[in-house]
Formats: C-alpha cells, structure tokens, sequence
C-alpha cells in the first residue's frame, strides 16, 4: 500500500458530526470533493482553520462559499515569530521572508481582527504556543500574538481555539491571566489526564484528533477517559494525524469515524451516544 494513497472511506455514522479542526487548503483534490467525501459518511460540518493571514482569508473565502463550512481565523503560534523576526528558510510555505518587527505583527492582527468580525468565521485560532519548533527568541512574539487573539475573540463573541505544543503550563496561565473567552477550544489536545480535569474545571472543550489512536498514546487516552462528554470535539487537522491503521497516510474529514469510533471505546459508550454529544459539543462550542 502506498504511503500517499488515500486511506478508503470508513463506514459512515449513523449521527452526523462535525471535524472541530481541519486544513482543507493543505488537501489534495478540490474543497467540493473533500465536501462530498465526508458527507457520504456523514460527516456533514467542518471548520476550516486559517494559520496566517493569507490562508485566514482563504478560510473566511470557502466558508462563504459552502454552507457547511465554518471559518477559524489566525496567526499560528509559529507564525507570529517569523512575521517579527523574519523567515529566511521559507518553512510556512510562503517563501522566505524578511522581520518585519511588532509593527508587522500589529498589522497582521489587524487583519484577523477585521476577519473575526465576518458572520460566518465561529472562532479565532489557531493561535496559542508552541515550544517545539519556536526557540526562546520567538516566545515573547508567540506570547504577544496569543493574548491579542484571546482580546479579539472576546471582542467579537467567537470561540478560541488553541494550539498547545509542549507549552502546557504557559498556556493555562496565559488563558487565566488574561481571561479565557466563554468558548475556548483545545484543539489536538495534547495534556494528560491531569490538565483534562483543569481543563475541565474551566469549561475549556477539548478536541481529539487521529494521534488519540496511535499505539504510543495512552496518556491521551487517560485524558479522554476522564473529560466530560459534554466537553469532547473530535476533529482530523488533516492532512496531518491520520489515525491508525493509516497512520503515515494523507488524512481527511472523511475519516473522522475512524478516530470516534476509538474514542467511542475509550468513553465506554456506543458511537451513536457518542457522536450525538460531539454534533452537540461542536455547534455550541462555534455557535452555529
């Protein structure tokens, strides 16, 4: 089987879910036929998550143009750094770039800013930290872009959704200092059972995503086992975190019944009780 070879369409749900989380933009084949997939299996919502202001204006675009797309807009965690400081190896897909300094950043926001105004974008994200591939140089520009985008997604009453990569502690404390919105998402949630329980506590919804399968995940399991399942979203980010069996294969919204259907064995419940609280969880969390 081929590594690039698109994984077969799952066995479709019998309730109609959303993906909480997906890059259609980084997809092989057009949005329609993305579209089309996941609704054959009855996956008939996505939200399409912008990471820089060129694909947050592409998000806002499509979700205009489909009603069953809703638009996330931001600068990702990785991003902010390399507007400030520049990007001379061209790694986000954008070529290389020079730093532009805070001012740069500042117009950027701007431009989330009015983006998160429009009706059809529900949530302002992905934005959040990320210490894996940002260095100490980049922390106060990540920390920076964060807070500006908690401000906005207040200011315009949408759902945060946040991408935490080995910032756990931060992000928590960033989120309490400034005041979380009254929908915060943690997308690809990547905490143990402990920071599910404060989560928890603090009404935050947390998103699985394919990696909840992989065989080395126990600790995302223990986390799933013990949040509410008023607070569980599943979501693809594909084409990254294609759940096992195909796992290393391209991902897409299609095959978010594989990776509920393993939630629904790690909850201990049927998939249809399981998929009706996450359709639920998912239209409250990006008020839709």
């Amino acid at each position: 089987m081929s590594r690039t070879e698109a994984p077969p369409l799952p066995e479709p749900l019998r309730v109609p879910v959303a993906d909480s989380h997906t890059h259609l933009d980084m997809q092989d084949g057009t949005v329609e036929e993305a579209l089309a997939r996941a609704a054959a299996v009855n996956v008939t919502t996505v939200i399409q998550v912008g990471c820089d202001v060129k694909g947050s204006h592409w998000a806002a675009e499509t979700a205009a143009a489909h009603a069953s797309v809703y638009a996330a807009v931001a600068l990702h965690p990785n991003e902010a750094p390399r507007i400030v400081h520049g990007d001379p190896d061209g790694w986000s897909r954008q070529g290389a770039r020079e730093g532009g300094g805070a001012a740069a950043l500042h117009e950027a926001l701007a431009e989330i800013d009015a983006l998160a105004a429009l009706d059809h974008v529900r949530g302002v994200g992905e934005t959040g930290l990320d210490y894996f591939r940002t260095g100490p140089e980049g922390m106060a520009a990540q920390e920076e872009s964060f807070r500006a985008h908690i401000e906005i997604a207040k200011r315009h009453g949408k759902a945060l959704v946040i991408h935490d990569r080995e910032a756990h502690a931060d992000v928590l404390r960033i989120l309490a200092d400034a005041g979380a919105p009254e929908r915060t998402v943690f997308h690809c949630y990547s905490g143990d059972a402990d920071m599910a329980r404060v989560c928890a506590d603090a009404g935050y919804f947390m998103s699985f995503a394919g990696n909840m399968t992989f065989k080395n995940a126990q600790p995302l399991r223990d986390a799933l086992a013990v949040a509410p399942m008023e607070l569980v979203l599943v979501e693809t980010d594909a084409p990254f975190l294609t759940p096992a069996p195909y796992r290393g294969r391209p991902n897409a919204p299609y095959l978010i019944p594989v990776t509920l259907r393993a939630m629904a064995a790690v909850k201990g419940v049927d998939e249809d009780t399981l998929a009706s609280a996450i359709a639920d969880n998912t239209a409250r969390a990006f008020d839709y």
